[in-house]
């Protein structure tokens, strides 16, 4: 059974920081295309950064670029996002999601391309 579980969410002031973490087990990891998204209620879940198997290629739209850098540990099974400058419009709950490919040639990360998604976890920015 495939099972992915964030960590890291929690409440924090405009400016702060905070490090997700997504630990997987039931899939191997080291040959998936992982991605973190975000939704708040009665939006489209929105990609914030996506990740090959390898680590060595990334892809986030230019609104997330500047703030948020993803990155992998293959060794530990284990994703993370580091989010900075947090700002309000950040609440949400954030998601890591995990495909069934390592990567996608043009990059893609579109929701409907990862096949497993954790539970979320939430990031609540204050102002």
């Amino acid at each position: 059974q495939v099972r992915l579980v964030e960590s890291g969410g929690g409440a924090v002031e405009a400016g702060g920081s905070l490090r997700l973490s997504c630990t997987v087990s039931g899939l191997t990891f080291r040959d998936s295309a992982m991605g973190w998204f975000r939704q708040t209620q009665g939006q489209a879940r929105e990609l914030v950064a996506c990740i090959n198997s390898r680590g060595g290629l990334t892809y986030a739209p230019d609104s997330m670029k500047d703030r948020f850098t993803i990155s992998r540990d293959n060794s530990r099974n284990t994703m993370y996002l580091q989010m900075n400058l947090l700002k309000p419009d950040d609440t949400a709950t954030y998601y890591c999601a995990a495909a069934r490919i390592g990567w996608w040639y043009p990059v893609q990360c579109d929701p409907e391309d990862f096949a497993y998604w954790g539970q979320g976890t939430q990031v609540t920015v204050s102002s």
